[in-house]
């Protein structure tokens, strides 16, 4: 099943400065502002690989991923990132408040290279479809750097706990990285060199099958990059960060969605063209948040427009997601918004937090907003190991990843 391997790390090093001004959210989190941040904290930080600046006259010569390439290339050189002298894997720990909650919890990551594999070998699964454009942007960028600078999110079944154990024995001194970022999760990393612990980490996870959590387009990224190079040593690993299913630390949020500019859009015309649930006018929030609670196992979707606020039950879920009977029964059925509109993003975004998405549409930002409970870890587990895809969006796993704490350089 699933092969992991150490790996010699290309790291930051005290000549690049605070950790803190280094590393970022993954690329495709990082939202215009945020990027002007980081590019003005440092001159080391890692979105000038990862999500660069085109510039006006940028030509096939010259532009955003020759650009990379040559950061990280000059990084290396003049000493910021160096590779460690030995082959290690890592424990990787975040320590988080969940939104909405209050309560903290700790996810225990494995940071390790893994083999790629075709989703048809039975190791690797994937539970999100995936679009063409971000696949085409990475590919550019891995062609340019030959390198892997952020880690896949992948999750597996380990109800023993037992590299979790391991991952606290690991972790047990103190760590040789630890920064906050800027959602307040406090992240912390260790080395694991040792090559007994090594050996029993792999041994552990050769019997695993691994789920993407997040980073399917850099998964079949790196997989088409590794069959374009066969021949080039080390291109057919990436760098996972591994999570056990059964840690309590693991956890996905909501993704909410909100419409606007939808034509001549008339809540009530809407309605009544929903077919399949029970409709009930709500007072508030609380009152579908207890629906949630007391409804388990049923398919409950919230619908706010202006002032109003719906609860529709579409009766036991019987192995249905909510958030794909909402994507074909109402978004595409009584909305008609086409599978096609919604994956070019034409009148749809989508919010974290349920109180954000109610305020949207409460404020008139959006016209309709469809609220939703969070897919739970079972139903992606019983979709992967199904072969089966969800709709872009349909989890949240919560904190992301951080990029640039190791680089993977072939």
């Amino acid at each position: 099943m699933a092969k992991v391997f150490p790996f010699q790390a290309y790291r930051y090093t005290p000549k690049a400065g605070d950790p803190a001004n280094l590393v970022t959210q993954p690329y495709d989190k990082i939202y215009p502002a945020m990027r002007d941040r980081y590019l003005a904290v440092s001159p080391y930080n890692l979105v000038r690989i990862v999500l660069g600046e085109t510039h006006v006259g940028d030509s096939e010569s010259h532009n955003v991923y020759t650009r990379a390439a040559g950061y990280l290339d000059s990084w290396i050189a003049d000493g910021a990132l160096a590779q460690d002298a030995e082959p290690s894997m890592f424990a990787y720990y975040q320590e988080f408040e969940v939104p909405g909650t209050g309560e903290w919890v700790t996810r225990k990551g494995l940071i390790a290279l893994g083999a790629l594999e075709e989703y048809a070998n039975g190791v690797v699964y994937r539970h999100e479809q995936t679009l063409s454009g971000p696949k085409k942007d990475r590919m550019e960028l891995l062609r340019h750097t030959r390198a892997h600078l952020e880690q896949l999110f992948l999750i597996y079944q380990d109800e023993a706990g037992d590299v979790d154990r391991m991952l606290d024995e690991a972790s047990a001194g103190a760590p040789e990285l630890a920064v906050t970022d800027e959602y307040g999760a406090r992240h912390s990393l260790w080395r694991v060199s040792d090559a007994a612990a090594v050996g029993r980490i792999q041994t552990l996870m050769s019997d695993k099958k691994l789920i993407i959590a997040d980073g399917h387009h850099r998964y079949e990224t790196a997989l088409a990059f590794a069959k374009e190079h066969a021949d080039l040593a080390g291109a057919d690993r990436v760098v996972m960060t591994l999570v056990n299913m059964h840690s309590p630390g693991l956890r996905i949020l909501a993704t909410h969605r909100v419409m606007s500019g939808l034509p001549a859009f008339d809540l009530d015309a809407f309605l009544a063209r929903v077919e399949g649930f029970a409709v009930t006018e709500l007072a508030g929030l609380d009152h579908l948040k207890r629906a949630w609670e007391e409804g388990e196992g049923r398919v409950i979707i919230g619908v706010a427009s202006g002032r109003k606020l719906y609860m529709l039950d579409g009766g036991p879920a019987a192995g249905r997601l909510d958030v794909s009977v909402l994507h074909e029964s109402l978004i595409q059925g009584a909305l008609g918004v086409t599978a096609e509109e919604v994956r070019e993003q034409k009148n749809i975004h989508y919010v974290r937090g349920l109180d954000a998405a109610h305020e949207e549409v409460r404020s008139g930002i959006a016209q309709i907003g469809f609220l939703l409970k969070a897919t739970s870890l079972d139903q992606v587990a019983e979709v992967s190991f199904g072969g089966g895809v969800m709709p872009q969006k349909s989890t949240d796993f919560y904190p992301k990843l951080l990029s640039g704490l190791t680089v993977y350089k072939f």
